[in-house]
């Protein structure tokens, strides 16, 4: 149960004394309550702005990441270790995911989903693959969705450091996705690494370069340019560089990598080679070693106006540094002249330095409340506003 107490003018005090766990049955379809009592989490406190609610959508999922919902409102999410994809959805209107079925196993790291055309499409570290007509196979009750894979792209480079992709459709039909370097910091022979590519017509093409491991992009809204994240790289200590958001206004600019980080941050074993691009600084500075995983533009009509072509950002939270940072979910607010402003948005799944959850992809439904998956606890949050 949520216990739900006044904290202050601009938040709200969430706090589950006991957790309602739902657990999916890979073979039944059905979800079933285990009342679970998790005693390293009796002060687990997820704190959001006045108004909004916090509910657990769905649990037991191991390494929940990106989500997708088709036309019929089934939530489709991989898990990355697991290697597995499920299908929710919240049948009788109640905030949790009452049915829950296992379509897929034993995949490569399925961190990528997204939803187009009736089809869902899902990427393991070196291919991207889809299952056509997802709602009738799903309504019709099909025992197994192995033989329904059909190939979309099996050519990508294979290398499991920053190979976990994003996927995402634009306007133009493309389907966009991320190649990560291979490394900290380095550069490659093959092209493909450190960009976000478009793959349209049965071809994908670059769309950004210099792009280190954006684990999170999308269009806006009213421009349809592209928004993304990227991951700064590590050992140049704990307040440099910072992650960042960018903008890509057109097709195959250069946004750094690995000569340039941040606004401001010349590489130390790359800053000095002529490499003849015009670098697009980051927009805003995320912080260092946030660590974003996830993003999302807000533009449903839920939430308050003010909340319209926000972007919702998770940070998964850093690794490797000293002090701990990132481990919430913050707002990007763009103000007339598309100077952003960034402000907390679910805040708790840090105290001090225990790591108690990991905020690692948000999701806006077709109802206009707000996923957040949570892949150190198996979680999925869903936030509605009641004013």
């Amino acid at each position: 149960m949520w216990m739900v107490l006044n904290m202050n003018k601009s938040f709200l005090f969430a706090l589950p004394l006991l957790l309602i766990i739902l657990i999916g049955s890979s073979d039944s379809g059905k979800m079933t309550n285990h009342d679970l009592s998790i005693q390293s989490l009796d002060d687990f406190n997820l704190s959001l702005p006045e108004g909004f609610k916090i509910e657990l959508f769905a649990s037991g999922l191991g390494t929940p990441r990106q989500m997708t919902e088709t036309d019929d409102g089934y939530i489709i999410v991989g898990t990355i270790k697991e290697g597995d994809i499920y299908a929710l959805k919240d049948t009788d209107g109640n905030g949790q995911a009452d049915y829950s079925k296992k379509i897929l196993s034993s995949l490569e790291q399925p961190s990528g989903i997204a939803f187009n055309n009736g089809s869902v499409f899902f990427s393991e570290i070196s291919k991207i693959s889809k299952i056509i007509d997802i709602d009738s196979k799903l309504n019709n009750q099909e025992q197994s969705f192995e033989a329904e894979v059909v190939n979309v792209i099996d050519n990508l480079p294979a290398d499991t450091w920053h190979g976990r992709k994003w996927l995402k459709f634009g306007a133009d039909g493309g389907l966009y996705f991320n190649i990560g370097a291979p490394c900290n910091v380095c550069l490659n022979d093959d092209d493909r690494y450190a960009t976000i590519l478009k793959f349209i017509d049965g071809e994908y093409s670059v769309y950004a370069r210099g792009v280190r491991n954006s684990v999170g992009f999308d269009f806006h809204p009213q421009t349809n340019k592209l928004f993304f994240t990227d991951n700064g790289r590590d050992w140049l200590g704990d307040d440099s560089p910072s992650c960042e958001l960018n903008v890509a206004n057109h097709a195959e600019q250069f946004f750094g990598f690995p000569y340039h980080h941040g606004k401001d941050v010349q590489d130390p074993e790359f800053g000095n080679i002529n490499h003849g691009y015009e670098i697009n600084k980051p927009i805003f500075e995320l912080g260092p070693h946030v660590a974003p995983t996830g993003a999302d533009f807000y533009s449903g009509n839920m939430f308050p106006d003010s909340y319209k072509n926000n972007l919702f950002v998770t940070l998964h939270g850093s690794w490797n540094r000293s002090q701990k940072s990132g481990y919430k979910v913050v707002r990007i607010i763009f103000d007339t002249d598309d100077q952003p402003q960034m402000q907390d948005f679910l805040v708790g799944f840090l105290k001090g330095e225990e790591v108690l959850g990991r905020p690692s992809s948000p999701f806006e439904m077709s109802d206009g409340s707000l996923l957040i998956s949570d892949d150190k606890l198996g979680n999925i949050y869903r936030i509605s506003y009641e004013g």
